[in-house]
């Protein structure tokens, strides 16, 4: 078995040595192609001993056996390695012909339709808007060397990969703006868990980043599986959607690293669609989501939605996709920012209205500040609601840091053990007073409606004063002064509307 615990540290110290990688993001974009086409690779070896009439889309000279494994004795390297990736391989899998110089097809660039079976049409579409960084083709080399030892062939080794997979997703946190795509799986798991998920279920995450909820989801399915017909279901249960590519690559590689050899998971963007367009067949038993947020949408994206609940906020249009997503008795476990529960704004207000009269929200779960961090400090929440009557009450839960942690970080990450608490009340909920504060309680939906909508609930008492990254501060300060506006033109209404009753 090769020396998987080092794999990264490996190829980390090769491209540190190439002049085209410009920090981490690149570097781990890099490693997500040729990992994807290795994955795949050994992928087709498993469908060709089981259908020896299958037929790769990708044609002969772009498999990674005939130009990266070395045994092949094709192996190229220096020069002629970075000709071939740049100008043949990418181009083949993006759909472009290689001709020669009197216009003959020397190698067809892959092409599908809506007929391609989903196990194919994934190869061009993790290579649509997918790059290559490196400049020094012997440092190539090198690394596709590494990434070739690994024999995901035996299932030992293709286990412990998958566990370093995780440790790359995890490095995602530390590489700028990528983090976003990730969920700490002490987060995906503990949701998945408390949405009980049942065979023969469907699940969807419609900003899907990395895949961790459909992971965790298939994780706690498999517990429950008697016979192959449920590991089919099971493996078909799942539906995922993200809108950049970088995640979109490593979401696919995942499943397929997960034994899903259909992955349904689509590169584009969930909010580009009508919600009123949506029937029963675009429906889901459950959704598992953490919904980007923080983001403004352009005015043509909010024209896909009533004008009611056309916000700005990239958060509060995915709740409305979910609600017009989740099928009669489905249920939902979605992490929002803190605006979300503060925020009255009429957007907001909507939204939640419609939450609590169309659905039932029977519990929020309040999350520390830092189980986002580094890539954000904004305090974040679960809702967990269902579509089976309108909610009568809502119990809030705080979950607190646990003893001995200050806040969480890179080296203290989340586990899932910190969510014992909750998972203890979960299932014999009563009231709890800390410090003549409440931890957890439960409020009935007029109580929620007189508070204005405004959920902040239970939260986290502020003993010191926070201090916030730029970007997270920005963003605080516009969800509270929208908050603020709105209360100010309500209060304004009604004073108007006693004045005009007194004329």
């Amino acid at each position: 078995m090769s020396n998987i615990s080092g794999f990264i540290k490996r190829l980390r110290d090769i491209m540190r040595n190439d002049a085209g990688i410009n920090g981490d993001a690149q570097r781990i974009e890099q490693i997500a192609w040729l990992l994807f086409l290795k994955v795949y690779d050994t992928k087709e070896q498993d469908w060709e001993f089981e259908d020896e009439k299958y037929q790769s889309i990708i044609p002969e000279p772009c498999r990674w056996r005939n130009w990266a494994h070395e045994e092949s004795g094709k192996g190229m390297t220096g020069d002629a390695l970075m000709n071939f990736v740049n100008n043949i391989l990418f181009s083949v899998l993006k759909g472009k012909d290689i001709k020669d110089p009197n216009g003959n097809i020397l190698i067809k660039g892959i092409q599908v339709d809506p007929t391609t079976p989903i196990k194919k049409a994934i190869v061009k579409t993790t290579f649509e808007d997918a790059n290559t960084y490196m400049k020094d083709g012997v440092l190539l080399r090198q690394v596709i060397s590494v990434i070739d030892e690994l024999d995901l062939s035996d299932y030992e080794e293709s286990h412990a990969f998958g566990e370093i997979y995780e440790t790359i997703l995890r490095e995602l946190q530390s590489a700028g703006s990528s983090g976003e795509f990730y969920t700490p799986r002490a987060v995906t798991d503990f949701m998945a868990k408390m949405i009980n998920p049942q065979v023969g279920e469907h699940c969807a995450d419609f900003a899907c980043g990395t895949g961790g909820f459909l992971i965790s989801w298939l994780k706690e399915l498999e517990t429950k599986k008697k016979n192959t017909d449920d590991v089919e279901k099971i493996y078909n249960s799942i539906y995922g959607i993200e809108k950049k590519q970088f995640p979109y690559i490593l979401c696919v590689t995942n499943m397929l690293l997960h034994d899903v050899d259909t992955p349904q998971i689509y590169y584009g963007n969930s909010l580009l669609q009508n919600i009123l367009d949506y029937t029963d067949k675009d429906k889901f038993d459950v959704v598992l989501m953490n919904p980007p947020y923080g983001g403004n949408e352009k005015a043509d994206v909010k024209n896909h939605f009533p004008s009611d609940l056309a916000s700005s906020e990239t958060a509060d249009l995915f709740m409305s996709v979910i609600m017009y997503r989740l099928k009669e008795n489905g249920r939902a476990a979605v992490i929002l920012p803190d605006g979300f529960l503060f925020g009255t704004d009429n957007a907001k207000v909507s939204i939640k209205k419609k939450l609590l009269s169309d659905f039932n929200l029977h519990t929020v779960i309040r999350m520390p500040g830092s189980v986002f961090a580094p890539y954000t400090s904004i305090t974040t929440n679960i809702l967990f609601f269902d579509k089976t009557r309108p909610t009568k009450e809502t119990w809030f839960y705080r979950l607190d840091m646990p003893q001995g942690y200050k806040h969480f970080s890179k080296t203290k990450p989340m586990k899932l053990e910190h969510f014992t608490p909750a998972m203890e009340w979960w299932n014999n909920r009563e009231e709890i007073i800390v410090d003549d504060a409440p931890k957890a309680k439960k409020y009935t939906v007029e109580e929620i409606a007189a508070l204005g909508y405004n959920i902040d609930l239970c939260g986290f008492p502020h003993e010191e004063e926070e201090i916030l990254a730029p970007q997270d501060l920005i963003q605080q300060y516009r969800e509270k002064r929208a908050s603020l506006d709105a209360n100010i033109d309500r209060v304004l209404a009604e004073i108007m509307t006693l004045l005009g009753n007194k004329e």
